[in-house]
């Protein structure tokens, strides 16, 4: 029979291994395997990354410009009074609050500024009203709140604590609430707001270096305590604020100095029983303040005098 003998391997007579087996072939070598891994990638990078960059989708979405704009922006302006209103009317609908009159909102004796109205609360016993309806007779004399005019200096010289309804009364509130359907009225109301209260605010605030939350601190306090240099007025409470800190505009960080002036407004507040109650600060100001909103960007969210508000 032909073919190869078991057991020597033709032509040498040394023993050999039983038949003839072929070697099973052999794997790739690892690099081998790497080399067309990274080969597979180029490809796939070469055909996605191009498509990624044309696709805007894939991008990631640029973050929102922050609004830094202050109180002299009418839509900050609006939230400033929104706010206001929710502590002195419990409401964010401050245009609904010319019309408003009322006696005695403190409920003090001692502390009673006579009659309350208007946006900001103009009172017969501080003076500011006899201003509101001085501008308005200046707007449109023989108006019908001018008639007043010598009872409400008559009791803007009383001040505090001393004022009487003499010569005012219920035909005065009704002639109020009418002449606030007049816009030369409320334009008289809005200027005088502007020109005591919310402009030396602003004015001020951009003089200490703070931006549009501390513009409205001190509008807020501006309202409530009235300007002056005297304890517990406005002057007084930023005199007792620089003794504990110091504004940006000399250095200082701004939120510790709008810290300090809020300490000192709510140490005037407690001075008067009528004002005791501080959430205005608190749970409002304070909030805003320590979330780090010092440009007062909405939404907002605060509490005042027990009552909820938000602005969207």
């Amino acid at each position: 029979m032909g073919g190869v003998r078991t057991g020597v391997r033709p032509g040498s007579g040394v023993p050999g291994r039983t038949g003839r087996h072929r070697r099973p072939p052999r794997r790739p070598g690892r690099w081998v395997l790497l080399a067309g891994v990274v080969a597979l990638l180029v490809v796939v990078a070469a055909v996605v990354v191009p498509r990624l960059a044309e696709d805007p989708a894939a991008e990631p979405p640029a973050s929102a410009p922050v609004d830094t704009s202050d109180l002299t922006d009418p839509d900050k302006r609006d939230v400033a009074m929104q706010l206001v209103a929710s502590a002195e009317n419990s409401t964010l609908d401050w245009r609904a609050q010319y019309s408003y009159v009322e006696w005695d909102v403190e409920g003090v004796p001692a502390e009673n500024r006579g009659y309350t109205a208007g946006l900001v609360g103009f009172c017969s016993g501080c003076g500011d009203m006899t201003r509101v309806v001085e501008r308005y007779a200046a707007l449109a004399p023989g108006n019908e709140l001018a008639q007043y005019l010598p009872a409400i200096r008559r009791q803007a010289e009383l001040g505090m604590g001393s004022v009487t309804q003499e010569g005012l009364g219920a035909p005065f509130v009704e002639d109020w609430r009418a002449a606030a359907e007049d816009p030369l009225f409320r334009q008289a109301q809005d200027d005088v707001l502007s020109a005591e209260y919310f402009d030396p605010a602003v004015a001020q605030g951009i003089a200490d270096g703070v931006h549009a939350l501390g513009q409205f601190v001190y509008y807020d306090a501006l309202v409530m305590h009235g300007p002056g240099e005297q304890a517990g007025a406005f002057g007084g409470i930023r005199a007792d604020a620089l003794e504990e800190a110091t504004p940006p505009s000399r250095g200082g960080d701004e939120t510790a100095w709008l810290h300090a002036f809020l300490d000192a407004r709510v140490a005037a507040m407690r001075t008067e029983r009528a004002h005791l109650d501080t959430t205005r600060v608190d749970t409002a100001q304070r909030v805003f303040l320590e979330e780090g909103n010092l440009h007062l960007n909405p939404p907002l969210s605060w509490s005042v005098y027990g009552d909820d508000y938000e602005i969207g």
